[in-house]
């Protein structure tokens, strides 16, 4: 059987000398090369959508590959398709480089300028370690095989839009359609889920920052089972302490999330740090929540273009939420659609503060009553968002929403850029 070949290679000249080379190796079978790290993640979730079998068995990473880093496009590669052996091509054959590739799930390295039977040997290795692997999971190992998690991120156009509200609300509709799912506090300074769902805890995620093998027992440790079922990983106490989450510790951290649970969500808050960033640009779904009136619609269209600038997330992949909508209000959905340039849910949430009062009081929103109008609403947002396992008749979940497994790039290096 051919084992196929995925190089990942952004360098024109590198793409040329390395397809040339693997095309001459026997018994492979090199497919059309991606240039970019996005583009990797995006192929290899529509090739494991389909099943397993499809994916290469190796996928060859240049050092030079961007906009993620060679070495953390790999830990992503290695958490979300286990199966697919990675091989990193570098100039830099040192141990301590040699040592990093292997910690952060590479199968091989080889040098630059490429040896023949250098790269030959490492490719037959690593097909064999995958071809095993796949014999496992076809005898049903307790290996993760699927294209991860469903990861929404929300944030607000303003501090008070009722980020914190949604992201729970959304999160409590998953997991009581029975899908397994996690809820993250990322608004790291001033994070109020502990607050509303009255929990008392000790771990954060901070926790897990300095970490850099987030196993399912470490992750396990991390997190706390609310009686809803929900994982929550919550924000530190100390506000101070949230400044430990780096946006590399971010992605490292969502990655695992996703390769553990059928749904992340992931309250950012309305401050966009470095995490918040990561986070924005690795979800599947964004979404930005606004209220309808003009400061709120403003700050939604800075936060639009601020993620376009910073090549986080163009517009036409964020999806706007109108909350506290009344038809009475000047600013509807179509104008701010029109403003903002993104997508706007076709599920608008009422103001009704009056059925939250008490709940948001108590720190019980998860008791919000089902007749509530707000909770009808969210829980409407849930299942056009696709979150949840609607029965045949419900509702269907949204469609053009998808803004695909995006890779990540340091939010620190493109502002100072």
């Amino acid at each position: 059987m051919p084992t196929r070949i995925l190089p990942a290679v952004g360098d024109t000249d590198a793409v040329r000398s390395i397809t040339t080379l693997l095309s001459q190796l026997p018994d492979a079978e090199p497919v059309a090369p991606v240039v970019d790290s996005t583009q990797l993640i995006d192929t290899l979730a529509r090739l494991a959508a389909e099943s397993v079998d499809e994916l290469p068995e190796v996928v060859v990473v240049h050092e030079r590959i961007g906009p993620v880093p060679a070495l953390e496009l790999i830990r992503e590669v290695a958490l979300r398709f286990p199966a697919v052996g990675v091989i990193l091509v570098t100039s830099d054959a040192s141990p301590g480089l040699f040592q990093a590739a292997m910690d952060y799930g590479a199968r091989g390295l080889v040098a630059l300028p490429l040896s023949y039977e250098e790269l030959a040997s490492r490719v037959q290795a690593v097909a064999q370690w995958s071809v095993g692997v796949r014999r496992h999971l076809g005898a049903g190992g307790d290996v993760f095989t699927g294209v991860g998690g469903t990861v929404v991120t929300v944030s607000g156009a303003k501090g008070g839009a009722g980020t914190t509200l949604t992201a729970i609300q959304l999160a409590l509709a998953a997991q009581a359609s029975g899908r397994s799912t996690a809820l993250v506090d990322m608004d790291l300074q001033t994070g109020d889920i502990a607050s509303y769902l009255d929990v008392q805890f000790r771990r954060s995620v901070v926790d897990l920052a300095a970490i850099t093998d987030i196993s399912p027992r470490v992750l396990a440790d991390a997190v706390f089972r609310h009686d809803t079922g929900l994982a929550l990983l919550l924000a530190p106490a100390e506000g101070e302490r949230g400044e430990d989450v780096t946006d590399r510790a971010a992605r490292q951290i969502v990655s695992a999330l996703r390769s553990r649970y059928e749904v992340v969500v992931i309250d950012c808050g309305a401050q966009l740090g470095g995490a918040g960033a990561a986070a924005v640009e690795m979800a599947d779904r964004a979404l930005l929540i606004t209220t309808p009136d003009v400061v709120a619609v403003r700050g939604a269209k800075r936060a639009v273009r601020m993620w376009d600038r910073l090549q986080i997330r163009k517009a036409e992949e964020t999806t706007v939420v109108v909350n506290r909508h009344s038809r009475g209000t000047e600013i509807q959905p179509p104008l701010i659609q029109k403003i903002t340039g993104t997508a706007v849910a076709a599920t608008v949430v009422p103001a009704n503060f009056k059925e939250l009062q008490s709940v948001v009081d108590a720190g019980r929103i998860h008791e919000l009553e089902n007749k509530s109008s707000v909770k009808q609403a969210l829980w409407g947002l849930a299942g056009e968002l696709g979150l949840v396992k609607a029965p045949d008749g419900a509702q269907k979940a949204g469609r053009g929403l998808r803004g695909g497994d995006r890779g990540s790039v340091s939010f620190r290096r493109r502002r100072e850029g």
